[in-house]
């Protein structure tokens, strides 16, 4: 039969080389990056900040701070710590209105802790008076206040800041995904010039009664007052403007992070009506994709509804107000400006974005809509819970029973048993790089379950082994040589390794899609560990076999290689060229017995029907 590794070299090569990116993408890391050689630690190991949020009634919605609002916004919070980047956070209630937020490390930078902190509802509000005085002292590449680029204009001269809170400008757009139109729907040209002059106060329209939310009657005296009271230009005073009142009923005034102002109309589309909301590169209408960053966008059916009819009264208004602000914890984080109706719910935010400030965005659009306000009650830093004792006693657990496993197969399988050593060594090397890599690149924290994740793969890892051994084992007492008996055991143990990691790994992700906080870490590293396995089963432990079984002390069955027909319980051992072996100083019935005990109930049972059908004939041969 053919032999699936002719060429075992090809598959080690292929695991060194693995082997060797991974590292070599750590070391790059180290040198030219935030990259550490050491695993990151999670909260209970390394300890961290702890973040207590109170819930805020939302004015005219008195008594929504229900158990059932509590717990939803628990879900909203880890999900934007999860997209954050940082793993085995702790997030839990305290009492009937608190929120504790738990981040693992000790050096949390401040764009995570403005994840947690934006706690207020999500909210779409139309245009209605934008001011860029405080924009052209914020950012001085910015167009001057009151020169504007032709309407339509898809590229803008104010962009969004590298800072994570920072999202579209004026000069971003939004497209619709549905490819029925292919117009955009929201699209900003150069930042909109002010509809009163710099710094002024926005008249208020002679009309008694708004009649839409784009409606200047919006404008009122009181709006007027807040409009010369909020200054954009600073980031203090911006932060300050973000703790007014904010009434969704109501016209708003509120700051964007590169200092415009806006007067903004009544919340038309609220957060929660957001589905789903993603970064990727654009591609245009031609299927072709381009350098540019896009945030695309979807709603459900009751946003959908509502945004389509928003778009189709803002499409033809004049600029500043056909404007559709975005509004997160009472500043706003994008405002576009529509060309196009939008009735599916799908659309595209694209202008000037990197792949830093899109993800911003998305994570904002997506997670953002909590269904009560918080404020930060409390901020501070916590040591280990359990600390550098209990690391060392949870690694010490895992080198007692790797040595117990390293023991067991060299007692078993002698020599052979060094493959399982050199196999175990091999998984942890991979499993090693890519907990560090995972922890540079994706945030990803080793916690005390994760390590006991870790350990409970020894056994996994062992096992599969011990299959594959044992079917070789099986096939030499069969009589068939060891380069024989490698392949075909391969062929019949392959089977049962992939179907046994198969069920590990189903538990693992079954486990990490269930539970919440550190047992998520157990079933990661578990799930990790079983796929490195079947990795090294086939790229190192079979080659490796089928190289040893080609060397003389193996293949010819010394007593330490694990394959002499002593330890077999093998009577005769054909070692080629028409002669056979008997192992000394055992007799006749001594030499059955051992044949005996080496085969399965099955063979056992069919030798023992031969036997009474060769004792049937030879009786009655004799009578005849």
């Amino acid at each position: 039969m053919a032999r699936t590794y002719s060429r075992p070299g090809r598959s080690l090569g292929a695991l060194a080389g693995i082997a060797m990116l991974l590292y070599g993408l750590i070391a790059g890391g180290v040198i030219w990056g935030s990259a550490q050689w050491t695993p990151k630690l999670a909260l209970d190991l390394d300890g961290g900040v702890e973040m207590v949020l109170k819930a805020v009634p939302q004015p005219g919605q008195e008594g929504q701070i229900t158990a059932t609002t509590i717990e939803e916004a628990v879900k909203i919070i880890r999900q934007r710590v999860d997209g954050s980047g940082v793993a085995e956070a702790e997030i839990t209630t305290q009492g009937t209105d608190s929120i504790v937020v738990s981040l693992p490390g000790r050096n949390i930078d401040e764009a995570t802790r403005q994840s947690i902190r934006k706690s207020a509802a999500l909210e779409f509000r139309p245009v209605l008076v934008v001011d860029e005085s405080a924009a052209a002292a914020a950012t001085p590449s910015a167009t001057p206040t009151g020169s504007a680029a032709p309407t339509g204009s898809a590229t803008g001269s104010a962009s969004p800041t590298a800072s994570p809170t920072a999202a579209a400008s004026p000069g971003d757009s939004v497209s619709a995904t549905s490819s029925a139109t292919g117009a955009g729907l929201l699209a900003a040209g150069s930042p909109t010039p002010s509809t009163t002059p710099t710094g002024s106060a926005p008249a208020a329209s002679a009309s008694p009664t708004p009649t839409d939310a784009s409606d200047l009657a919006w404008l009122t005296d009181d709006v007027g007052k807040v409009w010369e009271a909020t200054d954009c230009s600073t980031p203090e005073s911006r932060a300050e403007s973000q703790n007014q009142v904010n009434d969704p009923a109501k016209a708003f005034v509120a700051c964007e992070e590169n200092g415009l102002k806006y007067a903004l109309g009544p919340v038309e589309v609220r957060g929660r009506d957001v589905t789903d909301a993603s970064a990727t590169l654009e591609v245009t209408q031609q299927g072709q994709t381009t350098n540019n960053w896009q945030v695309n966008l979807e709603f459900n059916s009751t946003g959908a509804n509502q945004f389509g009819t928003v778009t189709a009264r803002l499409q033809p208004l004049d600029p500043p107000r056909n404007q559709f602000a975005i509004v997160l914890d009472n500043a706003v984080i994008s405002a576009p400006r529509t060309i196009s109706v939008i009735s599916d719910g799908r659309a595209q935010i694209t202008g000037s974005f990197d792949q830093v400030s899109a993800q911003a965005l998305a994570n904002q659009l997506k997670f953002g809509a909590l269904p009560i306000s918080f404020q930060v009650a409390t901020e501070s830093q916590i040591s280990a819970t359990l600390g550098d004792e209990q690391l060392r006693n949870g690694l010490l657990a895992g080198l007692v029973g790797l040595l117990l496993v390293v023991v067991y197969s060299l007692l078993q399988y002698r020599a052979l048993g060094l493959v399982t050593v050199f196999s175990l060594v091999a998984a942890g090397v991979i499993t090693y790089g890519v907990v560090v890599l995972l922890g540079w690149r994706q945030g990803y924290r080793l916690s005390l379950s994760g390590i006991a994740g870790l350990i409970v793969a020894i056994g996994i890892t062992a096992d599969s082994f011990i299959v594959y051994f044992e079917r070789i084992r099986d096939e030499v007492r069969e009589g068939r040589g060891l380069a024989a008996a490698v392949e075909i055991a391969w062929q019949r143990a392959m089977r049962t390794i992939l179907i046994s990691d198969a069920v590990s790994l189903l538990a693992a992700v079954v486990l990490f899609v269930l539970a919440v906080g550190s047992v998520r870490g157990f079933a990661f590293t578990l799930g990790l560990t079983t796929l490195i396995d079947v990795m090294v089963v086939f790229l190192f432990t079979k080659p490796m076999v089928t190289l040893l079984s080609r060397t003389h002390f193996f293949g010819g069955g010394h007593r330490l290689s694990g394959f002499d027909a002593e330890h077999l319980g093998r009577a005769i051992t054909y070692t080629g060229r028409g002669t056979v072996r008997t192992p000394a100083r055992k007799s006749a019935a001594t030499a059955a017995a051992g044949a005996s005990s080496g085969m399965t109930i099955a063979e056992r049972r069919a030798a023992a029907d031969r036997a009474a059908d060769h004792a049937g004939s030879t009786s009655g041969e004799g009578k005849s």
